[in-house]
């Protein structure tokens, strides 16, 4: 058994636990969330005396976090760490944790239907939500779905146990729980929404489609903070600051913490504003900006990186070639994509690479890697489509898309296995089978329409700027493709009246 987190090194809830009241429930324990908004609330009960304390629901617990937090008193720490150190301190805003396994569904039902219980927030992964990225709709042949479809009562997708909550609650008389999509989707309250509206409608319960329609406030939010997995070494560096304390719910991660709320609680909400976050009217541009800036880099560096052997991040940054590339396809393929950019492109721009360069992050560029199908669409796609919408060319994305298709077939470059992480992974695997040329890889790959929808694999600028990247590759190696690349791209602006617009010369 774990024993309690307390060292007098280590900074400790200021205010009194008692008195928290369970008025949020996060669904999916991760990591993200511990170092993310549950850091918010814990902010807001330490500055503000807020009461607004969070039930911790995990479906699977398969990192063990809800099973930690019984054993150390619902206290856990997370370490803020830079190049200049750690920074440690332990969060005591939990008041429940419950995990579908080990407490039941019964439990976990009664815990969304607690009538103090007034937003659930969302950390799930992009697969969670089973829809289809291409289009946001439910996904209707996903198991889970199906399973949840035919017996309503004993859920075992995220949105069916959502729904039956809801279902509960109306039951009761108690009004709906706003859901807060923390996820990096597009639009992560509208997809919420549409999901469990039609998941409603399918089971054949007109009644709760329509109250899910008229009641349930499924705002959207942008999240930032660079979350690391938990290492070995990351666990033995918390166990070092708590004073030889192991910490089995302890995360660490970057200084940075950005949250964008759309306002729109109709049962209340915390005064995140008093401790950083933003709440407005319209969290597209915030949301835009950071999948195509941030994220859209970060699948660009995992998948480019990881061939070229960089096992993390802040590697990637040391290769010069790699690193311009990155301000590149941050500036002039993502940023120009954007309707409106809230903040000067340039300025965050700079600020996303300098995080990057985070040597204490150890950000593995394989962990970015996972779940490509679902992260493509709205950090590479979308901006690709307005690319070919506008006659503009898209070189970085066309490569860091390309070594998407050479990550998945498996193999690096020395033919060693990859361990590839995906939902789509089976059916990714089974497409490549037979394919003997670049040719035939991305045209298997571009029959996934639920990742490409329709229009893309029909565009021969996009299937040929594809084919030819992934030859490269296949060839010549990434490292190599990073550097031609970027040579190609100082030549081009060398040129007196280069226009951005109109592309780079083969």
């Amino acid at each position: 058994m774990s024993q309690p987190i307390s060292t007098a090194a280590v900074p400790q809830p200021g205010y009194a636990r008692q008195g928290l009241r369970p008025r949020l429930l996060h669904l999916g324990c991760g990591a993200f969330h511990r170092a993310h908004q549950a850091v918010y609330a814990e902010e807001l009960a330490n500055k503000h005396r807020s009461d607004w304390g969070y039930v911790e629901v995990s479906l699977s617990d398969a990192s063990g976090s809800i099973a930690a937090l019984k054993q150390q008193d619902l206290l856990y720490s997370v370490s803020d760490m830079d190049a200049q150190g750690w920074h440690c301190r332990v969060i005591g805003v939990v008041c429940q944790a419950l995990s579908l396994p080990d407490d039941g569904l019964a439990a976990v039902l009664e815990a969304l239907a607690q009538p103090d219980l007034a937003i659930v927030t969302l950390t799930i992964t992009e697969k969670g939500y089973c829809h289809l990225p291409a289009s946001g709709q439910l996904q209707p042949d996903h198991p889970a779905i199906l399973h949840d479809l035919a017996s309503p009562w004993q859920p075992q997708s995220a949105p069916g146990l959502l729904l039956a909550g809801l279902r509960l609650r109306r039951q009761r008389g108690l009004p709906a729980f706003a859901v807060l999509s923390c996820d990096n989707m597009p639009a992560n309250g509208a997809i919420t929404r549409q999901v469990l509206w039609q998941l409603a409608a399918l089971q054949g319960d007109r009644e709760m489609a329509d109250w899910v329609a008229q009641q349930l406030a499924c705002p959207s939010s942008m999240v930032d903070c660079i979350v690391p997995m938990v290492s070995a070494q990351t666990r033995s560096h918390i166990r070092a600051l708590l004073g030889g304390v192991d910490d089995p719910a302890g995360v660490a991660c970057e200084p940075f913490r950005q949250w964008v709320i759309e306002d729109h609680f109709p049962q209340g909400r915390p005064a995140w504003e008093k401790v950083g976050a933003q709440l407005v009217a319209d969290v597209r541009p915030f949301e835009e900006m950071k999948l195509r800036m941030l994220n859209g880099s970060h699948s660009f560096l995992a998948y480019l990186g990881y061939l070229a052997g960089y096992v993390h991040i802040s590697d990637c940054m040391q290769d010069a070639a790699l690193l311009a590339l990155t301000r590149h396809l941050m500036l002039h393929e993502q940023a120009v994509t954007l309707e409106h950019c809230p903040l000067p492109a340039a300025d965050y721009a700079a600020s996303l690479l300098q995080r990057f360069q985070n040597p204490a992050l150890q950000h593995r560029t394989w962990q970015i890697a996972m779940d490509g199908t679902q992260k493509l669409p709205q950090r590479m796609l979308d901006p690709i489509r307005v690319h070919l919408a506008r006659g503009s060319r898209f070189d970085c994305l066309a490569l860091g898309l390309a070594a998407w298709m050479c990550y998945v077939s498996g193999k690096d470059e020395q033919g060693r296995p990859i361990d590839v992480r995906d939902p789509l992974a089976a059916d990714i695997a089974a497409r490549l089978a037979k394919c003997d040329s670049a040719m035939s890889q991305v045209q298997a790959l571009l029959q996934l329409e639920q990742v490409f929808g329709t229009d893309l694999p029909r565009h021969a600028q996009f299937v040929a700027a594809l084919t030819h990247d992934v030859q490269l590759l296949q060839q010549h190696g990434a490292k190599a493709c990073i550097a031609r690349l970027c040579a190609k791209i100082d030549r081009a602006f060398s040129q007196p009246g280069y226009d951005v617009a109109a592309g780079l010369a083969d």
